[in-house]
């Protein structure tokens, strides 16, 4: 029976297997049967083609693998592989391996802003992936080294650029791992900020030592005082982010993100000659218009310009070691950490001495914060693209920190900290928002934002918009490949006048923002029907603003300053011809006076204030000297004017007045009644609140003389009438005086 069962099974399965060879193909291509092993069973098929596998072409990976982010064997990938254990820090990891990177920014799922744990070495280099993941996709915000104090108190925090583009990814690395607060917590502990000029005493063990930024801290030099890469000296306003043009303000708008390599041909569109790395180093914009290194040379590269600041320095902080601190220094770009002791005196680090246990130990407070910036000008070899600027007024003020203690201070004569008014990113023009966040207001962001006039011009209106580090070129070019300007036909005043130097002029360009934002219009609005010597509490001191020289050169036409009625005033000053806008008289980016040309019809003339026109005979301030310049004669009636003014304030019984010309709103109450503006007066809430329209009127006219102070030649006698009709208006004497 099990025999049967035994067979019935066996030809079961042996039918099966022939069915099988039927239906399906043969791994191997050999033929199917002649003839068919059943009646029934279907014709083999055709067997499938051969597919070869798809190989995915990874994009970039050849331009990737030359890089440096992939040097296997360069010092950022093996500096720990022979230590004991064989790893990578969880401080370094973050930009000296892949894992650590993704592990920073929680790409790993682990949490963000932190390495957890130390990554093996050798770990390799920068991968795809440590880049293109979930969590770089969405990355638009670097927390920099810098921390400050919350408004609200509290731990400090480190400081966020945030609205960011691809550029995050490079920036997490690219920023530095020291800045101005670790250097001030570094010297809070040595207890070194008082006694700049002392050697600390050991604490825990510990000396000062030397504090490094780290390597190719682009994004540090970028953004200047935003991240406070550098150490900003107490007092001093730095340039903020470098904004170059748009599309190129970027890490990767200037370096392809997988080769590392500048886009130089790129940067020929604009800077003509420019054809290797090499050629970078020559360029210097328009507006970087002075000799920052002192040299007598304003047409070398920023670049060169760094170098001679650097020599500079090093010869400011090697003097010092000697003198003040008692051990001589030298430095070694190569060897950590870079300062020894210069046994030979020699002022060079020979190898000898470049070793750890020569390395400068005779820090104090001075050297150290001037050592630090040393070595922030070095280790961004590309700074004078980033930030040259920046660059310069950390050495600038290094070098003047040091002289101080110096008896042979270096010669700082010819060298200069910031260029002139309209590309000053540092100055108060441009960084006023910076405590507010950064945003400048529409009512302000026309004139103190590089994006404000083109936004106006194509508009007609601007809203806030983000502070910038001063103008730039496409705030008057519309196209920064051939420098065309943008057209201006006509400018409206704040007056409502309408006013041009003709069809297309290019200094009505000038115009739109150095007009004033007030006007007679607006102080006679604010004092309305109020009687000439009614003190009222809404009323409250109008401001010109500054630099207002077209209204000034336009006179009566644009009716800026205050025109008392019943009284007539001269228009627009026509000077000779091709002599008769800004720039005519203005260098276009400098904005210094072509004074050596006034010299062709004013001879021996060695500044502007000196020139009185052939026919300014009259004594015009009554002090008997009719040949000193238009300038003299205003000065005497604006110091009239003021006595007046305060003489007027006593008569009148209201507080005294005093005038700081730095502090807004400019005009305060004169608490200890000495006539002086003392620090503790010229505060906002000491502002002075008992204006009469008498009063207003006179303060006004004062405050637009002195700001803008090429009044004297924009239309010096148009400035002598409104300020001889104020003195006289506000009681003073004008006995000898001749009103033009």
């Amino acid at each position: 029976m099990k025999l049967k069962h035994l067979l019935v099974a066996t030809v079961l399965l042996l039918l099966a297997m022939v069915l099988a060879a039927c239906s399906q193909p043969t791994v191997e291509a050999t033929p199917c049967p002649t003839a068919a092993p059943c009646p029934d069973c279907p014709a083999c098929p055709e067997p499938p083609p051969t597919v070869e596998p798809v190989v995915k072409e990874v994009p970039y990976q050849e331009e990737w693998a030359a890089s440096p982010h992939n040097d296997a064997e360069g010092e950022p990938f093996v500096n720990w592989n022979e230590d004991d254990p064989a790893e990578i820090p969880t401080n370094c990891a973050r930009c000296h391996s892949t894992a650590g990177y993704q592990d920073y920014l929680g790409a790993d799922g682990s949490a963000k802003g932190v390495v957890d744990v130390a990554v093996p070495a050798p770990a390799g280099t920068i991968q795809c992936v440590a880049c293109h993941n979930s969590a770089t996709a969405t990355l638009s915000s670097v927390a920099f080294p810098y921390q400050e104090v919350p408004e609200e108190g509290g731990d400090p925090v480190n400081v966020v650029v945030e609205g960011l583009g691809p550029e995050a990814r490079c920036m997490v690395c690219h920023q530095g791992r020291a800045s101005k607060s670790q250097v001030d917590d570094t010297l809070a502990k040595f207890g070194a900020t008082e006694d700049l000029d002392t050697v600390p005493a050991p604490v825990d063990d510990a000396s000062l030592g030397f504090i490094n930024i780290h390597y190719y801290a682009a994004a540090a030099t970028l953004y200047g005082t935003q991240v406070k890469g550098g150490y900003e000296y107490e007092g001093k306003t730095y340039d903020a982010k470098n904004n170059h043009v748009t599309g190129y303000d970027t890490c990767v708008g200037c370096h392809d993100q997988h080769t590392l390599q500048l886009k130089v041909e790129q940067c020929a569109s604009c800077h003509t000659g420019v054809a290797s790395y090499e050629d970078l180093r020559n360029i210097r914009m328009a507006g970087s218009a002075v000799d920052y290194d002192g040299d007598g040379d304003t047409t070398e590269g920023i670049s060169f310009e760094l170098d001679g600041l650097r020599e500079m320095l090093l010869q400011a902080f090697q003097a010092y070691g000697k003198e003040v601190s008692g051990t001589a220094i030298a430095y070694n770009p190569a060897v950590y950490p870079y300062f020894f002791i210069d046994v030979n005196e020699d002022g060079q680090s020979s190898e000898d001495e470049a070793i750890s246990d020569n390395r400068y130990n005779a820090w104090t407070g001075r050297l150290l914060k001037a050592a630090y910036n040393y070595q922030v000008s070095l280790k961004d070899p590309g700074a004078f693209a980033h930030g040259g600027k920046y660059i310069i007024q950390l050495m600038y003020d290094s070098i003047e920190d040091l002289n101080v203690a110096l008896s042979t201070p270096v010669d700082m004569t010819n060298a200069r900290r910031i260029d002139s008014g309209h590309f000053a990113g540092s100055e108060e023009a441009f960084r006023h928002w910076d405590a507010e966040g950064g945003i400048v207001p529409g009512s302000c962001a026309k004139c103190h934002t590089g994006s404000g006039l083109p936004t106006f011009l194509a508009e007609g209106v601007n809203i806030s918009a983000p502070a910038t580090n001063g103008l730039n070129c496409s705030t008057c070019h519309d196209d920064v490949s051939t420098f065309t300007r943008y057209t201006v036909d006509k400018v409206k005043f704040p007056s409502g006048a309408i006013i041009t130097f003709g069809e297309g002029n290019d200094a009505n360009l000038c115009i739109n923002c150095h007009q004033g934002r007030e006007s007679k219009a607006s102080v006679d609005k604010a004092i309305g029907e109020l009687g000439p010597d009614e003190v009222s509490e809404t009323l409250t001191f109008k401001n010109p603003h500054y630099f207002a020289a077209g209204a000034t050169l336009f006179g009566a036409e644009a009716q800026g300053a205050y025109m008392y009625d019943g009284k007539e005033y001269l228009g627009r000053f026509a000077h000779v011809p091709n002599m008769d806008n800004c720039l005519a008289c203005h260098d276009t980016h400098g904005l210094t006076l072509k004074v050596e040309t006034c010299a062709g019809c004013h001879p021996g003339v060695e500044s502007a204030e000196a020139i009185r026109g052939p026919n300014s005979t009259d004594d015009y301030d009554g002090d008997g000297d009719v040949t000193e310049g238009i300038a003299g004669e205003l000065e005497t009636v604006g110091e009239q004017l003021f006595t007046a003014i305060q003489a007027y304030a006593t008569a009148q019984g209201l507080p005294g007045i005093v005038y700081s010309a730095p502090d807004y709103p400019y005009f305060f109450i004169d608490t200890n009644g000495d006539g002086q503006s003392s620090p503790d007066e010229a505060i906002f809430p000491n502002q002075y609140n008992s204006w009469t329209p008498r009063l207003l009127r006179a303060a006004y006219n004062y405050q637009w003389y002195l700001k803008d102070p090429g009044a004297f030649a924009h239309n010096g006698k148009f400035m002598l009438q409104v300020l001889i009709d104020a003195l006289e208006d506000v009681g003073g004497s004008t006995s000898g005086m001749v009103r033009p």
